[in-house]
């Protein structure tokens, strides 16, 4: 008997300004640049996609990316939010490791559990993704959301087992859909990743 499993399509919205400066922005609330706006407009859902329940980050480069995507109802759900940086917000990787030298090589080096001053560690955020995909598998509903870089990256590593060390074993890329499965209990797998938004 094959176990019961939910699909879950998670989706990064689309670039900002800051994305283009290479700021980080976490809980900052940026919306999305000229450019963003404009690549986004191309894009369109997968026909695997109908009939899914949609659920968005309460930032709104999410919420924007949301409308042009011609979703209409969507839950706003604070879990899908992008990873807190503390006092880093604003900042640019190359940046902290040029100040910080050793100390920032050490945090980066602890992988899930790497910790902005102030801010969550990925290992957070898989903690409140988890609450959710629990919910979903509850529900047996199929899902998509609209979230972050961050999040993306957190439920991957839940379904594969990275431990967010190095580099990933798979791209994530921009512009896609990442589908996954969820099981009982709020398992998570991966379906398949890097689905192209854009037509043709």
């Amino acid at each position: 008997m094959i176990p019961k499993s939910t699909p879950v399509a998670l989706i990064r919205h689309g670039p900002t300004e800051w994305n283009a400066e290479r700021r980080i922005q976490g809980t900052v609330d940026t919306p999305l640049s000229e450019m963003g706006r404009e690549w986004v407009s191309t894009w369109r859902l997968p026909d695997e996609l109908a009939g899914f329940q949609w659920f968005v980050s309460p930032r709104r480069r999410a919420q924007e990316t949301a409308r042009l995507l011609g979703v209409t109802e969507a839950e706003v759900d604070p879990r899908l939010a992008e990873m807190a940086w503390g006092e880093w917000e604003g900042r640019r990787i190359e940046d902290l490791r040029a100040e910080f030298g050793d100390l920032m090589t050490a945090n980066e080096g602890k992988g899930l559990d790497f910790r902005p001053p102030k801010g969550e560690s990925p290992r957070d955020v898989q903690a409140r993704l988890s609450s959710w995909f629990r919910e979903v598998a509850e529900s047996g509903r199929p899902t998509a959301a609209v979230a972050h870089a961050g999040v993306i990256r957190a439920a991957f590593a839940l379904a594969s087992g990275w431990d967010m060390t190095g580099k990933p074993p798979v791209k994530l890329r921009d512009g896609m859909a990442h589908l996954f499965r969820v099981g009982d209990g709020g398992v998570l797998s991966i379906d398949r990743l890097n689905i192209s938004l854009e037509p043709g």
